[in-house]
C-alpha cells in the first residue's frame, strides 16, 4: 500500500490525481495503524508548520512516520510535508518538527522579494540521487511558499532554486525525500519526480 497521509490540512485530491495519472493507486491514511502498514508514505501539505505538526500529533501519526523512515521505507514530503521532515521551524514561534532530517525551517528573506515565493522557478541539481533521475538543470517547477528549509548537512540538498538567494528545493537521504514545490502542478517535471519516487 502507498499511503497518502491525511492530517487535516492537505490538498490531497490533486496529489492523488497526479499518482492516478501515473496509473498508481494511493490510499488516504489518517490512523497510526494504517500508516504502519504502508510500504511507501507520502506526506503532502499546505498551510502553517505548527498546524501541520498538531494535525499529525492529534491523529497519532508522528511515531509511525518516524518509524517508517528509520526502517528504510520510502518517504516523500511535499511542500509543507517536506518542511515537517526537519527538526524545527520558526513560523509563528518555534515548533519542533519530525526531526527525520537535520536542519531548520525559516522565513525567506531578501531585499525587494515578494513573499510568498509563488509561481514557476528553476531547479538546479546539486548531486545524484534516484529521485532526480531525468530531471535536467533548469527544469521548471511550481512553488507557493514563504518558508524554506536550511539543512545542517549540505549532502542532503539534491537541488536548489534561486529566489533572492539559493534555497533547498529538493532534499534527500537514502529513501527519504522532500520537494518544496508542488509536483502535482509542475507538469512533466513533477510527474517525473513522482515516478522516480515510486521506483526507488
Amino acid at each position: 500500500m502507498i499511503a497518502l497521509i491525511d492530517y487535516g490540512i492537505s490538498n490531497l485530491r490533486s496529489v492523488q490525481k497526479a499518482f492516478e495519472h501515473l496509473g498508481v493507486e494511493v490510499t488516504l491514511v489518517d490512523t497510526p495503524e494504517a500508516a504502519a502498514q504502508a510500504e511507501r508514505l507520502i506526506l503532502p501539505g499546505v498551510g502553517a508548520f505548527p498546524a501541520g505538526m498538531e494535525g499529525l500529533r492529534a491523529r497519532g501519526l508522528i511515531e509511525p512516520i518516524k518509524r517508517a523512515a528509520l526502517s528504510g521505507k520510502p518517504l516523500l514530503g511535499i511542500c509543507l510535508g517536506m518542511q515537517l521532515l526537519f527538526e524545527s521551524s520558526n513560523e509563528m514561534g518555534d515548533t519542533q518538527g519530525l526531526g527525520i532530517l537535520p536542519g531548520q525551517v525559516k522565513r525567506m528573506t531578501g531585499e525587494r522579494l515578494k513573499i510568498p515565493h509563488m509561481g514557476w522557478n528553476q531547479l538546479e541539481p546539486q548531486r545524484d540521487h534516484p529521485i532526480m533521475r531525468s530531471v535536467p538543470s533548469g527544469a521548471y517547477a511550481y512553488f507557493v511558499h514563504s518558508y524554506a528549509v536550511y539543512p545542517d548537512q549540505r549532502d542532503i540538498i539534491l537541488a536548489t532554486t534561486e529566489y533572492g538567494a539559493p534555497f533547498a528545493s529538493v532534499v534527500g537521504r537514502d529513501r527519504i525525500c522532500g520537494l518544496q514545490f508542488h509536483p502535482e502542478k509542475s507538469q512533466t517535471v513533477g510527474l517525473t519526480l513522482l515516478k522516480n519516487f515510486l521506483e526507488m
